[in-house]
């Protein structure tokens, strides 16, 4: 299997069964979606951001239909504007390139540093599927299992409505 090592060896130490799926490079989604017809999963846009200011780093998980309400997000968070991180944080916080973008990267940061938002829609899957921190395989868990290992990762996150209206909501 390609990808990392170290995550396989963690999702079978948290006893998360996972199917692999080998494929050409896939750095976008409307590449992966060729790759994607037969595999029966909840498919995810992961979006890398960083604030203003640079000091705070933001996964952000939706379905790759839907489109992300950046503006409304934001607004809520009140950080300025967010703006895609380079590659060089990328590497830093998640250890991954651009175009293999994945919550799976979070193993990498160690500090916790990096800030999840899930659309909350996503709770409506049964399986969801990422990269398994390369674009040339997809890894597809239960739902129930990727909040799992999401809890694992000591990282904070949260479900938000990210695709429709944001107005109204809180601040983190």
């Amino acid at each position: 299997m390609n990808g990392q090592p170290e995550l396989y060896k963690i999702l079978n130490n948290l006893n998360i069964k996972f199917e692999y799926y080998e494929h050409p490079p896939a750095p976008t989604i409307e590449e992966a979606k060729k790759y994607w017809i037969d595999l029966k999963a909840t498919h995810c846009k992961n979006i890398f951001f960083r604030n203003h200011k640079g000091n705070r780093h933001y996964l952000v998980i939706i379905e790759h239909t839907k489109d992300l309400n950046i503006h409304g997000l934001e607004k809520s968070l009140k950080q300025g504007k967010l703006s895609f991180a380079s590659e060089k944080r990328m590497i830093k916080y998640l250890g991954l390139k651009p175009g293999s973008v994945s919550p799976f990267g979070l193993i990498n940061d160690k500090e916790n540093h990096v800030y999840v938002f899930l659309d909350k829609n996503l709770r409506n899957s049964d399986k969801i599927s990422f990269h398994p921190n390369i674009n040339t395989a997809s890894l597809v868990i239960n739902f129930k299992d990727f909040e799992r290992f999401l809890k694992w990762t000591g990282n904070r996150y949260e479900y938000r409505n990210l695709t429709g209206d944001l107005t109204g909501l809180q601040d983190m």
